[in-house]
């Protein structure tokens, strides 16, 4: 992939903001024993070339405007806004195809765990590893089957299939995917204020109260009219 680039040779923070306004980012071109070249670059045109297959790992062909020899390198580093989706700066190193660089790549998990359909939870906790290779020699992604992945099991560095000429660098015990049980959520108790609480107190007191003697429902007195209707007749 072609990079078109121009020579920037104002380096203050209006000048970035200059370039920034009309759609270019400022950035730097450095590596293989020359001196750092800081350089613009379209902001439209390098997120096509960093869209393709290799992605942000792509080894580009950078021609500084007034060259024509290609500079391969690859995005060594990068700023973006922290609110924007936008680019602020941009790193270029310049490699050598014949000599071997590290990168990242990306880990594409293939297939479907068993124990993730039964319940379990599926984790890639390492969605890239570190490799070593000849920049032409990088891939775009590493496949990882998980097809065999019970709750409970777990792949991983060490399970990557070996790839010519590429040397993985983290530990071998890294995990990349798992497949764990489920967390079980316990919902919180509602706690009670002591307002609350004073008043249900209260309320068991009302309902529980006992009433006072000679005022309980059913008197044994009788009713005044009720006891004259038994007196006998005068004459």
């Amino acid at each position: 992939m072609q990079l078109d680039v121009q020579p920037r040779d104002g380096g203050s923070s209006a000048d970035a903001r200059r370039l920034r306004a009309e759609g270019r980012i400022p950035g730097v071109l450095y590596g293989s024993g020359k001196e750092a070249r800081p350089i613009t670059v379209s902001e439209r045109e390098l997120r096509r070339v960093l869209s393709g297959d290799h992605g942000l790992h792509a080894i580009l062909d950078v021609v500084v405007e007034g060259t024509k020899t290609p500079h391969h390198a690859v995005l060594k580093d990068y700023q973006l806004h922290p609110t924007r989706n936008r680019l602020l700066h941009v790193d270029f190193h310049e490699v050598r195809l014949d000599r071997s660089i590290h990168a990242q790549v990306v880990v594409e998990l293939v297939g479907e765990a068993p124990g993730a359909v039964e319940g379990g939870v599926l984790q890639q906790p390492a969605r890239e590893v570190n490799v070593e290779a000849l920049p032409m020699e990088i891939p775009e992604r590493i496949t990882l089957d998980v097809s065999q992945l019970q709750i409970g099991d777990a792949l991983r560095v060490s399970d990557i299939a070996a790839l010519d000429g590429i040397t993985l660098l983290d530990d071998p015990e890294t995990v990349v995917v798992s497949v764990t049980v489920p967390t079980r959520v316990e919902e919180p108790e509602e706690e009670i204020s002591e307002e609350e609480l004073e008043a249900l107190e209260g309320e068991e007191g009302v309902e529980g109260e006992e009433q006072p003697e000679g005022e309980a429902e059913g008197s044994a007195e009788p009713d005044a009219d009720a006891a004259g209707e038994h007196q006998p007749a005068e004459g």
